[in-house]
């Protein structure tokens, strides 16, 4: 259901969870039924145990992620 149709007046929020971990991703994503895109998933299993590098490349797909939304019209992001 809508927010607006219970009576909430403020915006919509496009929410963003950080990538710190892939094993913590993919237990998340299972849980709640979201899919990880394959490109997604492949180049982070090449990483292996480097989380540097995936919270490196987490925080350059989020960021791209973030700028499209906000381009797109997004009122504002969440973390």
């Amino acid at each position: 259901m809508n927010a607006a149709k219970l009576g909430s007046h403020c915006p919509d929020r496009a929410g963003h969870m950080p990538i710190v971990k892939f094993t913590q991703l993919a237990r998340f994503s299972d849980a709640c039924g979201a899919e990880i895109p394959r490109w997604m998933r492949k180049t982070m299993e090449g990483f292996g145990d480097d989380n540097e590098a995936i919270q490196a490349f987490g925080l350059d797909i989020v960021t791209q992620l973030c700028e499209r939304l906000l381009a797109g019209g997004a009122p504002g992001l969440h973390f």
